[in-house]
């Protein structure tokens, strides 16, 4: 029997070391006859940058909207921080502390970036109607917060100049920035990004990375889908790769990017 690899000995040397945030186990789902996802089980440790990568049509965005309640699992468990995330609502999800963007912008066209911030926010905000519509003290100081706190959310991904624009107004590059915003506003535990670069020109990505980077540092969990191969490779902790809704590798990027059915299936010419 040939000996293990060095690289994937470190791997999971590291991986006994830290601690599990998200757990996927056995998810599966088809629709109709399709097999959408079939028993992909992973593990997102609290603090890293999680890659998701394959082809299109493999599975990864329906993986996304598993985790978050989009999509009903047929079978397996879901769990963020050990509570069970599977069978519930996606506001539930939410505000267990998973937060996403999504591979289609879904801002409020008619809302401007602040508006759209405050919408986030309105997940973690404790006032109630009567509060509301009575103007209470406590009521007004949680506004003043939130508003506060969407603005600086705004300056932290780069588009605070234009907090007062309307979201369709904005280019695509900071329409999927102010994705990025709305769904830090909720607080999360795990944020999740599906292809947060497209549209993105060369400098507006080295700014999305450096963002990334930041939100790591500042303890966000940050699980990535995203088609440029350079940015995940040089940006993602491990990687998982999906190829028609099974998984076919899983690992650091080095081991990842060496493996002969990723490069099949995916990498082909665009290997590191």
């Amino acid at each position: 029997m040939s000996a293990p690899k060095a690289g994937n000995l470190l791997s999971d040397r590291l991986d006994a070391e830290l601690t599990p945030l998200l757990t996927v186990s056995g998810v599966s789902k088809a629709f109709g006859g399709l097999q959408a996802l079939s028993g992909i089980s992973l593990r997102v440790n609290a603090g890293e940058i999680f890659g998701l990568i394959g082809p299109n049509g493999a599975g990864k965005t329906t993986l996304f909207n598993a985790l978050t309640g989009l999509y009903t699992i047929d079978r397996g468990e879901v769990r963020l921080g050990g509570l069970r995330l599977d069978g519930r609502k996606p506001h539930q999800v939410l505000q267990a502390g998973l937060a996403r963007t999504f591979q289609n912008i879904r801002l409020f066209a008619e809302m401007t970036a602040l508006e759209n911030v405050l919408v986030g926010r309105h997940a973690r905000t404790r006032s109630g109607v009567v509060g509301a519509v009575l103007r209470l003290p406590a009521t007004r100081r949680e506004e003043a917060d939130s508003r506060a706190h969407a603005h600086a959310l705004l300056q932290r991904v780069g588009i605070a100049q234009h907090a007062h624009r309307l979201a369709r107004n904005l280019s695509y590059g900071d329409q999927r920035r102010l994705e990025i915003a709305r769904a830090l506003a909720t607080e999360p535990t795990l944020l999740a990004l599906d292809e947060p670069a497209a549209g993105m020109n060369p400098a507006e990505r080295a700014a999305l990375r450096e963002l990334l980077l930041k939100l790591q540092a500042d303890g966000v969990t940050l699980l990535l889908i995203e088609h440029d191969v350079k940015l995940v490779m040089g940006l993602c902790t491990r990687l998982a790769v999906l190829d028609y809704g099974v998984k076919i590798a899983e690992g650091t990027p080095d081991v990842v990017s060496r493996d002969p059915r990723v490069v099949a299936a995916y990498l082909g010419d665009e290997m590191p």
